[in-house]
């Protein structure tokens, strides 16, 4: 019996997906619920699993656009045998590609090399794929020419051409309407981040022993900003039209590091979540990334972002807003710097923060008392995340 494979709807409102990565080679025999296939949408990558045992006839290429409920492959179900899995191809060395000329006329001599010219192919590290020599042969010429193209220098040059995945596409797109249809600006601010240290030194071993889970950073700064967004609701809101909306919950996404690139999970209610609550639910999402099997439904939604390039070692930048969005704040890597404590020069560890936001709804005085205010808190977080020294202890969960 053949089986057809079609291609699954990653989510409402996507027709058209991107065949990313085959798992198997045409002909493989594969087991029933094997991963065979990797497909892009604009929004996640998802696989496509075997539904049946057998042998695998690939009918779209990757690289190649179908539309959702295209046959992606069969599966002829009489063939027994191993299951099998694509070879990883080794692209180390291979001859890199670069400018060719079209033949006048095809025949057994097009695309075949002089002596001189594959002598010298060798040696740049390139390939011609045809030439302008008689009926297509490549010259000693057309290398020379395609070396030229690329530029000298003292060592090899080669070059690799990829194709954009889906996802990175759309995530171009929607940077670039950013920069284009928004009045996005950026405002800064530092936070000494020894309070908050001196806290995680002092709970970090109960709490990993308690909850299964480190006591990060990034469950202060999202509590510090669902704070911040009750007290300025303008940057927890987005224009649609004509009209705002302002949200009464705060679904925060958290950007994290993907093999796939960057993405953008969403801690859902996280004003409602403990300490406890929100780094479960971050490392959950970000195994999740890592594995590979990120959702869209985990990534839809958010109504304020954080993003965190101090664990790259960025020291200062300016986010660009998640769109539709209305702001973005962003962390920065942590380092002793000199500062003024009631009039003494101390070392403290200092965090510079940016808040990039839209200044079609949001003014200045709110961009910059969000920023203030999720400084407050991040700096005295016994007082403002935690009610006070006595409930230090049962704000987390011990």
């Amino acid at each position: 019996m053949i089986v057809e494979m079609k291609v699954p709807s990653p989510g409402e409102s996507i027709s058209e997906v991107e065949i990313a990565t085959w798992l198997v080679a045409d002909g493989d025999y594969v087991e029933k619920d094997q991963e065979i296939c990797e497909i892009d949408s604009d929004k996640a990558t998802l696989t496509l699993a075997a539904e049946e045992s057998g042998a695998v006839t690939i009918k779209v290429e990757e690289g190649e656009t179908v539309a959702v409920g295209d046959v992606a492959c069969t599966i002829d179900t009489s063939v027994e045998g191993t299951a099998s899995s694509k070879p990883t191809e080794d692209k180390s060395n291979a001859p890199k590609s670069a400018p060719s000329v079209n033949p006048s006329k095809t025949s057994y001599a097009t695309g075949t090399a002089s002596p001189a010219a594959k002598k010298m192919m060798a040696e740049n590290g390139i390939e011609v794929a045809q030439g302008s020599g008689k009926d297509g042969r490549i010259t000693k010429e057309d290398v020379v020419k395609a070396k030229a193209a690329m530029g000298s220098g003292p060592g090899p040059r080669g070059s690799e051409r990829k194709k954009m995945s889906v996802l990175r596409r759309k995530v171009a797109e929607r940077l670039v309407s950013v920069k284009n249809e928004t009045a996005m600006l950026t405002t800064f601010n530092e936070v000494d981040m020894k309070p908050i240290m001196d806290l995680r030194k002092i709970y970090k071993d109960d709490f990993k022993e308690k909850h299964g889970v480190g006591l990060g950073f990034m469950s202060f700064f999202t509590k510090a900003v669902t704070r911040a967004l009750k007290l300025f609701p303008d940057v927890n809101a987005m224009i649609d039209g004509k009209e705002v909306i302002h949200y009464d919950y705060a679904d925060i996404s958290i950007a994290v590091s993907s093999p796939k690139g960057l993405m953008v999970p969403v801690v859902r209610n996280a004003e409602l979540l403990s300490f406890e609550g929100i780094e479960s639910e971050i490392r959950r999402l970000a195994i999740k990334a890592r594995d590979g099997k990120m959702a869209m439904d985990d990534m839809l939604g958010g109504t304020f972002t954080i993003t965190n390039g101090g664990v790259f070692g960025s020291m200062l930048s300016t986010p660009i807003i998640n769109p539709p969005q209305s702001a973005i704040l962003g962390m920065h890597n942590i380092v002793e710097r000199p500062v003024v404590v009631d009039g003494e020069v101390v070392v403290r560890p200092i965090m510079y923060v940016a808040l990039s936001y839209d200044h079609r709804i949001i003014d200045g005085r709110e961009s910059v008392g969000f920023l203030c205010a999720v400084k407050e808190a991040l700096e005295n977080p016994v007082e403002f995340l935690m009610d006070g020294e006595a409930k230090i202890k049962e704000s987390l969960a011990l």
